[in-house]
């Protein structure tokens, strides 16, 4: 068993409400990705646990429900953005 699948099988027998990945999936492939994002997908149908993913990698980014960022439109002044892509697929498919 590989320490990832040990801890999260640990984190399955007693979860907590909230989860903070940090860059966990900076060093996967595309192909491991995929199977990281199926395996937030099983965790978070199975246990009610939010889980707050930091990453820089499109592909993660793309299977989330919601984004979170902060972008400087001029120099000095930072600004908040929030995109929830449940809803700008559900726009989409209204179109």
């Amino acid at each position: 068993m590989t320490a990832v699948a040990l801890i999260f099988a640990l984190f399955l027998t007693n979860p907590a409400p909230i989860c903070v990945l940090d860059e966990v999936d900076a060093p996967l492939d595309d192909a491991n990705i995929d199977r990281f994002c199926d395996l937030l997908d099983r965790m978070a149908a199975d246990t009610d646990t939010r889980y707050l993913i930091v990453t820089h990698n499109a592909a993660t980014m793309s299977r989330m429900h919601r984004l979170f960022g902060v972008t400087m439109v001029e120099r000095g002044i930072s600004r908040l953005v929030s995109v929830d892509l449940g809803g700008a697929t559900t726009l989409l498919a209204a179109e």
